[in-house]
């Protein structure tokens, strides 16, 4: 068959796409003027924490209420915590719990989807359209003082596929923003800049970075023009994520002169595995994150602890960690005894929390403790398994951002939206709006 002069060169266009896939993150980075980006104020921090498939919520009449309902019993400041926010007890003052919040659009879908959206409130009903998440809204915003805009993690890194993601941000395009897994590549992404090469080094790195995106996105000039428009749109899409490599190329160039805080890693592991040591590779992830913050590398991070509907490594959590079944499978067993074992895993996520408040508190940088200068948000995107309704909600620190903490509230969802959370916690770190998705507002109480 002879070559027409729209068919494409199929290995010269997967080398094209390979070159920028792999392209080197160029660590170093700094500011030429520095000062002028250095904020005098302590630092106001975001960070959202994820786990999926809901909690248990045994209903009043069974034996199981009393111990096992992820919900406390009673309301505002004289609630009581059961067995499954135990490990929380001590930091009452540091947390709010919250229930009856979530997003109109998501209360129809099939359940799973609905983690998609959590910091988006997308509406992802009938043609799947997503939109920026929370997150990224702030780190346009906070950027300017960070090395990184933000720090994307999961259990399973990528993007995972359409209904079920793998990752909890969206960019403004509503298109996912592919996480990062693994500990030792983070830290040294992240932390170790060039593996210690010389200024000198990193300056040629980025030099050459620059060069490649340039070839890149030359080469796909011409290449538009001998597309189908639903290549175009593929490419138009590929071009987007090569876009946000050469602006942080751009970032590693301004930040090249400046050191990095000092810190200690010692204790952290970087070669934990996921299918083997749950327990190890959710807190060392914890402690790469609380790194983060304590260098000001970021102001901004999310993490999605395990996808939905029993995908990935962190189905198998409850299975290594509490000789369960898988997560998906618990939220679905209707057998004797089922909700004292969702109990225990509701308990295991809470553990994992508190311990990732306890290390945030007692922190310090040269503002104090981290914690009260961050707002971190704690929860999933459903009730039960597949009600994406009155969501599972803790919301924790910032103790120095005007936050009320130490009540159990209940919203009615009727007037007070998931997104309107959002609103309050963007204006609590001086990312200042009046809206975000769906939003009819501020939340009333808390912040």
């Amino acid at each position: 068959m002879s070559k027409k002069p729209w068919h494409l060169d199929r290995r010269t266009f997967l080398k094209g796409l390979g070159v920028a896939c792999m392209l080197p993150y160029f660590e170093g980075m700094a500011m030429n003027s520095f000062s002028k980006f250095i904020e005098p104020l302590a630092p106001k921090r975001l960070c959202f924490l994820y786990f999926p498939n809901g909690v248990g919520l045994p209903p009043q009449e069974s034996s199981y209420h009393k111990d096992w309902n992820w919900f406390p019993s009673g309301e505002g400041a004289n609630y009581k915590l059961t067995k499954s926010l135990a490990p929380l007890a001590s930091y009452r003052d540091d947390i709010s719990i919250m229930g009856g919040l979530s997003h109109p659009y998501s209360r129809n879908v099939l359940g799973h989807m609905a983690g998609d959206s959590w910091l988006t409130g997308g509406d992802l009903r009938g043609e799947y359209k997503n939109s920026v998440s929370v997150d990224q809204v702030a780190a346009e915003k906070l950027s300017k003082y960070t090395r990184f805009p933000s720090l994307i993690l999961s259990t399973d890194g990528g993007v995972g596929y359409k209904s079920r993601t793998s990752t909890l941000s969206f960019n403004s395009s509503g298109r996912p923003l592919p996480s990062e897994h693994r500990q030792r590549e983070i830290f040294e992404r992240y932390f170790s800049p060039a593996g210690g090469a010389s200024t000198h080094e990193r300056r040629k790195s980025i030099n050459q970075g620059k060069k490649i995106v340039d070839l890149v996105l030359e080469d796909s000039k011409s290449l538009e023009k001998r597309l189908g428009s639903n290549d175009k749109a593929k490419l138009d899409e590929y071009l987007t994520s090569l876009n946000q490599v050469e602006q942080q190329v751009k970032r590693n160039e301004q930040w090249l002169d400046v050191p990095m805080k000092e810190f200690d890693a010692s204790l952290i592991n970087l070669d934990v595995d996921p299918t083997s040591a749950p327990d190890d590779y959710v807190r060392s992830m914890l402690d790469l994150m609380v790194l983060g913050f304590q260098t000001d590398s970021t102001r901004v991070m999310s993490y999605m602890m395990a996808r939905e509907d029993g995908m990935g490594f962190g189905d198998n959590f409850p299975k290594m960690a509490l000789g369960l079944k898988g997560h998906h499978s618990i939220s679905h067993d209707k057998t004797t005894g089922h909700w004292g074992d969702w109990g225990r895993l509701d308990q295991w996520y809470a553990k994992h929390f508190a311990y990732f408040i306890n290390k945030m508190k007692n922190t310090k940088d040269e503002h104090g403790s981290l914690l009260d200068n961050t707002l971190i948000l704690y929860g999933s995107a459903c009730s039960s398994t597949h009600n994406a309704r009155n969501c599972p909600l803790i919301l924790a620190g910032g103790s120095n951002l005007g936050v009320n903490h130490g009540t159990y509230t209940k919203f009615n969802e009727k007037e007070v939206r998931l997104s309107n959370l959002f609103v309050s916690m963007l204006n609590k770190v001086d990312v200042h709006t009046e809206s975000f998705s769906d939003s009819t507002g501020r939340l009333p109480s808390i912040l």
